[in-house]
Parts: C-alpha cells; structure tokens; sequence
C-alpha cells in the first residue's frame, strides 16, 4: 500500500474531544484528516472527558509548551455518595455511603475552603510519570507508591446546580490541577464520598469563547470538500502567546534575530518574554529581553511559513 503523501501544515485547531476517546487518539484521527507531518495535542483530557483539546500543527508545536502551562476552566458533573478507584465515572465503585445533611449552603462553605492556592496529591489513575513509567500503569497492577503533594491554583469554583445526589461545579484553575482529586476532597469534607460522572473543558486560557470543531465536523468536511478545505479552522501560530507584549523588528534587527543573535529594540518592555514580528508585520516566535536590555531569541519560526487564518 502507498504510504500517503504528508504536508507541512501551521496552526492551532481548537479541537471539541469527544467522549470514550483518548487524546492521543483524538490527535491521531485529526492528524490524518489534516494529512499533516507533524502535529501534537496540549494538555491530556481523559477519556471520559470532552472538550477543548488544541492542536498544534507544524511550527504551532514550538509554542505548545505556552498553552500546557496555561489556566484552565472545567464544568463538572459530581456524583455524591459512590467513590471509585479511579474518581471518575469509568472505575469501580469502592465505597457507597448515605449523603446526609449535605445543602446547598453547606456545599457552598465546603467549596470556599478549596478557593486559592491548595495542595493536592496527584491520582495513582494519571499520567504524571514517575521514573519512566505512568503512575496509572503502576495503578493497574495494584501498586500504590508514595506522591509529593504539589500546590494549585483554584481561581474560582462556583456551584451553578444542585440536586440531592448530584452537584454541577465550574472550575477555573491552574495548570497541573486534577479535577478528579479535587471532587474526591470536596466528598470526603462532606462526608458522603465523591467522583467525576461527567467533566468538560470549556477554556484553555488564551481560547476564550473561541470556536470549537468536532471531529464528526471536521470528517464532514473532509468528505465533501477534500483536505485542503480543512485549514480554514486553523488559529494562527502567534495566538497561542497573544497575552505577551509585542516588539517589531527594523529589517536588519530581523535578520540577526533570524541568525539566532540578541538584537537593540527602543520601546520595549524591560523584563519576561515578547512575542517577535518583523517589519512586515509577520510572526516570527518569541524572544526574552535580557539582563542587558536586548531581545534574545527564545522560539522562532522556521521559514518559509505558512501562515494560517483564523476563521
């Protein structure tokens, strides 16, 4: 069988996961409808998960790193009362216990104490590996090892509906936080356990209420109007670090900038890192203003470069 022809292709698609589908194998599907050489997904969603799960294509992958590190905001669906291996809907239910005088006022007072920076200690069922090996496989086998609590931000978690046994949570939170273990905690304060029935992924922080393509969507297209048609979804590379002061180049700045040299900018910001455009008004990566006041370069796009637009 021939091997298909594969194309070099920048941009970010801002992929809607669905359900009972990993991440990876999310990518992989989007990867050949794209029929692209290179693309990688930013920040894992479990399966029972959906949601936003950008994609970066190409160049993209140089600033995936800027949306892995990023806040996020979740809704939850939380079911009181059953806990399970893994705090979410697909594990076996390892305890069931009777949800008393739990109101909506005493969920409330139970939510503030988590609001704010916390500690939390990663799920054995994740991803996060300890020396090579993902902790979920060592979860498989029934080994349990000791995790290091790590700190998280909960910008904001509000209850948007309550019912005797089913609570709905919006979350709003910084990189590394597991929503699993926070709903697990929220339970054991109120007595009755807790786990994940449902979680979806409304914002990875620059996207904000930005469109999503489902899959099914993006299969349509592809079926009607070929490959080609589907980089009409894709968000240019700059905005996944659109939040980042911007410097333009003089052309012969660009040109030392190009050949990996700090470059002189007047005006710029003193301090942190700069998205880069040449005098042409084209993207060129990000650069990090040093100690001395010049610019560095820290990501650049390789040329030539297809610049996709945003839909």
């Amino acid at each position: 069988m021939t091997k298909p022809i594969l194309k070099r292709i920048d941009g970010i698609l801002l992929l809607d996961k669905p359900m009972h589908i990993t991440s990876n194998g999310a990518l992989q599907r989007v990867k050949r409808l794209f029929g692209a050489k290179k693309a990688g997904h930013t920040g894992s969603l479990d399966p029972l998960a959906t949601g936003m799960l950008p994609i970066c294509f190409g160049e993209a992958t140089k600033f995936s790193q800027f949306l892995l590190e990023s806040d996020k905001c979740y809704q939850v669906t939380v079911k009181l009362g059953v806990k399970t291996r893994t705090g979410d809907a697909e594990g076996e239910v390892i305890a069931v216990k009777p949800i008393v005088d739990v109101t909506r006022e005493r969920v409330e007072m139970v939510l503030r104490r988590f609001e704010g920076l916390i500690q939390q200690i990663p799920p054995m069922y994740s991803a996060l590996k300890i020396q090579g090996k993902p902790l979920y496989e060592l979860a498989r086998q029934g080994i349990e090892i000791p995790r290091a609590a790590r700190s998280v931000h909960i910008y904001r978690l509000q209850l948007t509906d309550f019912h005797s046994d089913t609570l709905q949570l919006e979350v709003q939170c910084s990189k590394g936080t597991y929503v699993r273990t926070l709903v697990e905690d929220i339970g054991e304060l109120l007595g009755c356990g807790a786990h994940v029935s449902a979680l979806r992924r409304s914002i990875v922080l620059p996207y904000n209420e930005i469109k999503m393509y489902t899959l099914a969507a993006l299969e349509d297209v592809h079926k009607q109007f070929g490959m080609d048609a589907l980089t009409q979804y894709l968000l240019p590379l700059e905005t996944s670090v659109q939040t980042l002061p911007a410097i333009k180049l003089s052309n012969t700045a660009a040109f030392y900038m190009k050949m990996g040299q700090p470059v002189m900018v007047p005006h710029f910001p003193t301090q942190g890192l700069v998205r880069i455009f040449s005098h042409q008004d084209e993207f060129m990566g990000v650069g990090e203003i040093l100690e001395d006041g010049r610019v560095a370069p820290r990501r650049l796009v390789a040329l030539p470069q297809r610049m996709a637009q945003a839909v």
